[in-house]
This record gives C-alpha cells, sequence and structure tokens, in this order.
C-alpha cells in the first residue's frame, strides 16, 4: 500500500537529486513509482515533425522509485513518515508520525 498520493510534497531521499523536494504529478501503483515536478529529468531528442515544427533537446520529468522519496511536513521542515488516524466518524486523515 502506498501511503504517497498525488499533489503530495516529497523529499528526494537518495540519488542524483537527493535532498531536493517537489509536487507529486503522478503515481504508477503497479510499478511502485512516482513522478515529482522537477525531479530526475533526463534529455530527450525529439525530432521536428508537423505538429512540433522545432526540434530538439527537451528536458522532461521520469518516474522515481517510492523508496527514494518520503512526504515532506511544512509544520516539521523535514521529511517525515504519514500515519492514518481514525477519526470518531469514521474517516480517515493522514497525520505526521513527529
Amino acid at each position: 500500500m502506498l501511503r504517497i498520493k498525488k499533489n503530495d510534497i516529497v523529499m528526494v531521499t537518495s540519488g542524483k537529486d537527493k535532498g531536493k523536494t517537489g509536487k507529486i504529478i503522478r503515481v504508477f501503483t503497479q510499478e511502485s513509482r512516482v513522478l515529482v515536478e522537477g525531479i530526475n529529468l533526463v534529455k530527450k531528442h525529439v525530432r521536428r515533425t508537423q505538429e512540433n515544427q522545432k526540434g530538439g533537446i527537451i528536458q522532461i520529468e521520469r518516474p522515481v522509485s517510492v523508496s527514494n522519496v518520503m512526504p515532506f511536513c511544512k509544520n516539521c521542515n523535514r521529511p517525515v513518515r504519514i500515519g492514518v488516524n481514525i477519526n470518531k466518524d469514521t474517516t480517515k486523515s493522514r497525520i505526521c508520525k513527529r
């Protein structure tokens, strides 16, 4: 079960972008990977076509493994683990473990 959801702010804990934070754009549950805004940028060579009049080299984001990111708590100002709290009206809310 992934405790990371779309639009969460996460911090990269390992790899070439270690220490950077970004917002999750998309979650790939089957592969256990997430697409984070501005993280793991790679260069892609694009051919000139009818739709893309200007070809060249562009930078795109590639998915990162879920094990390499942690949710970032704005109150604690550090990466944290997420817990689930069950309220009195049986609704679940996600909380910071710290």
